[in-house]
């Protein structure tokens, strides 16, 4: 199974990303898809999941701000950041469940105050 995020950047605080991952070798639609993160000098922590169901759970840093979403026609799971801050500054990592626990390389997101 591989997994490509794509999306991150630079921005202001206050300003919006979204990210994307495109996974592939997987039978996408029963997967729970998810993005977690990981900033300089601290534990990679989970931001997001989404259920096969679409049931979708979030950090409660994130609550509000962010949203995960998923299209199965096209195999990709989205994160819409928006009143982003310093602190969501990290390197964002798209993860899948099936057929074993996978995450992608990474895609960094730095929010400059």
């Amino acid at each position: 199974v591989q997994l490509v995020e794509s999306g991150g950047g630079l921005v202001q605080a206050g300003g919006s990303l979204r990210l994307s991952c495109v996974v592939s070798g997987s039978i996408f639609s029963i997967n729970t898809m998810g993005w977690y993160r990981q900033a300089p000098g601290k534990q990679r922590e989970l931001v997001a999941l989404i259920t096969r169901g679409t049931s979708t759970s979030y950090a409660d840093s994130v609550k509000g701000r962010f949203a995960i979403s998923r299209d199965n026609a096209k195999n990709t799971v989205y994160l819409q950041m928006n009143s982003l801050k310093s602190e969501d500054t990290a390197v964002y990592y798209c993860y899948t469940n099936l057929p074993f626990d996978t995450w992608g390389q990474g895609t960094q997101v730095t929010v400059s105050s």
